[in-house]
């Protein structure tokens, strides 16, 4: 039997790796091991609560770890690159959904046992119901709309703000009633239940596309927060004090999203972005884009002095991240410079750029924020744009109608030539067409972005 004193400690050491772990995640060159130590805090975490509370046997607690070893290396060694925020979309939804669980279990244990909660914990069981209901089925949606089982686009109906709010309202004097009366009936925890799930997916469902990176970060602040509540149920600190991590750092990170989108949280939530156009008919009117082929593309990749790449989701659903590097090493073995630019929305998840970049080996030295890349534009002999659009739309800076306008974008229409690589001319997630491919300094070079690059660096190759 381990002592009281013991386990704390236990516990402390823990959430100093979890601390620890996320420090080191603020930097692409230490993020892996960051990951690890707080991977390593999490299963000690576990363990000791397990051998501690004496509910399994050793045997089901190896049982357990050999299962979920199994199953976390499969995961990682089978999900797509492409498909990392669907993937987190769930591990959100599963978060919330444990957190749920413990909240069900320890209202129906007390309440079958006769016992009364008391006031504090009784809160927590009933926050922790809302908010990891919401976490659980706001994440299903989030993932169904990037799978595209369902629709991307926002989906709307009558008085659906009025519906969430009155929603919340009776939630909300449900739970009072719960506290108040322990003696209250269980159809009362039940409709409780029922219509915070219920709220998760009518609060999902109006987001677009285009917003999304920022949901799957605010429902992963979700899980976090739902954790926290958890360990106030079970009086488990250091489930408080990683849950509370995850919270805090994923509103930091929504709003550090938002800002780069020069949009406040609650526009994101309700704001239902990404639905019609407002801006693109006149656009279009009249203007046609210029189109290249590779030997001309190729021609002025061999002999650019400086190169900046801007990848998108495009190059992630191409899965060209290895060409791309190629094409990096291919210019600068020729005497270039090839910087990457990432905005801070680019892709469908916080940092997704970053990741694929890094699996293809391209140096992270090369990769450069927004606010840095800027001012290089002016300077650069040909900006390489591929599977972007919304982050390099200068709609953002020139049309006050445009649903983007305001939102800071890289401005890869300074620079002194522009090779848009698209498969077609479909607009971005957020449905308007992009300014920049009718610049005069941009041409258009259409077609699969792996196959385009490839025939690229062939063709660099015999320049």
């Amino acid at each position: 039997m381990i002592s009281v004193a013991w386990i704390r400690l236990i516990y402390l050491i823990a959430a100093v790796l979890f601390i620890t772990g996320l420090k080191r995640l603020q930097s692409p060159e230490t993020a892996r091991n960051g990951n690890r130590i707080s991977a390593i805090g999490m299963l000690i975490a576990i363990l000791i609560t397990l051998i501690d509370t004496g509910i399994v046997s050793y045997a089901t607690i190896a049982a357990g770890m050999v299962v979920g070893t199994a199953l976390g290396l499969w995961l990682a060694y089978s999900v797509k690159m492409t498909s990392m925020p669907q993937m987190v979309a769930l591990l959100n939804g599963f978060g919330g959904g444990a957190s749920l669980l413990v909240a069900i279990a320890e209202y129906l244990n007390t309440s079958n046992r006769g016992e009364t909660a008391s006031v504090d914990t009784a809160i927590s069981t009933h926050l922790g119901v809302l908010i990891g209901a919401v976490t659980l089925t706001g994440s299903l949606i989030a993932w169904a709309k990037l799978q595209e089982v369902m629709t991307g686009k926002p989906i709307t109906f009558p008085a659906q703000k009025s519906a969430n709010a009155l929603m919340f309202l009776v939630i909300a004097a449900l739970a009072a009633w719960l506290v108040m009366d322990p003696s209250a009936p269980h159809a009362a925890f039940y409709a409780l239940v029922t219509l915070s799930l219920v709220l998760g997916v009518t609060l999902v469902i109006p987001i677009g596309g285009a917003d999304m990176p920022v949901v799957i970060s605010l429902l992963n602040s979700y899980s976090g927060l739902a954790g926290a509540m958890t360990g106030f149920i079970i009086h488990n600190e250091v489930l408080i004090v990683s849950g509370a991590l995850v919270g805090s750092s994923g509103v930091i990170l929504s709003l550090v999203m938002c800002k780069a989108m020069n949009r406040s949280l609650t526009n994101v939530i309700f704001g239902a972005f990404g639905g019609s156009s407002k801006s693109s008919g006149k656009l279009a009117e009249g203007l046609s884009v210029s189109e290249t082929n590779i030997e001309e593309a190729a021609l002025q990749l061999a002999y650019a002095q400086q190169v900046i790449i801007v990848p998108g989701y495009g190059l992630a659903v191409a899965q060209a991240q290895h060409q791309v590097r190629e094409l990096m090493e291919l210019v600068e073995k020729r005497g270039g410079v090839v910087k990457f630019a990432i905005h801070p929305v680019a892709g469908r998840m916080p940092g997704h750029m970053n990741v694929l970049l890094a699996e293809a080996n391209v140096p992270y030295d090369k990769l450069f924020d927004m606010d840095d890349i800027n001012p290089e534009f002016e300077r650069t002999d040909v900006v390489l744009v591929i599977g972007a659009n919304d982050v390099v739309n200068p709609a953002a800076k020139t049309d006050p109608g445009s649903p983007i306008f305001g939102m800071p974008i890289l401005h890869a229409d300074a620079a002194k030539r522009i090779i848009v690589l698209k498969r077609g001319m479909s607009a971005g997630f957020a449905g308007i067409e992009n300014e920049l491919f009718y610049n005069p300094k941009t041409q258009m070079l259409f077609g699969d972005a792996k196959g385009t690059l490839s025939k690229l660096l062939a063709e660099i190759k015999q320049v």
